[in-house]
């Protein structure tokens, strides 16, 4: 996993962790595989998807009876992000909270990473 030792590499909201444990619930699944994929306007995007079966580089993360997992080819991508569950008048889902996103479509169904470079610096590395 590409991380820091100790420490949790997405977290979830108290929000986030309890829409998913109701999804686990319903769906009688083992959690929700999270990744990202080419495509929108922006160049990426999250998806999400029911787990049935954790994989072996699967980076598992618990909380609170809730379970993401990062899927492999994303990690480097998701380290840092926090996952919401937000609720307003016109919709309800999960929002990512992610550092290594330079930029968004106006939608907001996709985005753009920092580039390696841009990665390594603001990590201060």
């Amino acid at each position: 996993m590409f991380g820091v030792p100790g420490k949790s590499p997405v977290t979830m909201t108290p929000r986030a962790a309890s829409q998913i444990a109701k999804l686990m619930a319903s769906g009688g699944t083992k959690g929700l595989r999270i990744g990202v994929k080419k495509g929108g306007c922006a160049g990426m995007e999250y998806t999400m998807d029911y787990v049935t079966d954790i994989e072996p580089h699967d980076e598992v993360i618990e909380q609170d009876g809730a379970r993401v997992l990062i899927a492999p080819m994303a990690q480097m991508f998701l380290f840092g992000t926090e996952i919401d569950y937000e609720v307003s008048l016109l919709e309800a889902g999960f929002k990512f909270r992610n550092p290594n996103v330079a930029d968004a479509c106006g939608c907001g169904e996709s985005i753009k990473f920092k580039d390696i470079g841009e990665l390594g610096a603001s990590s201060g590395q």
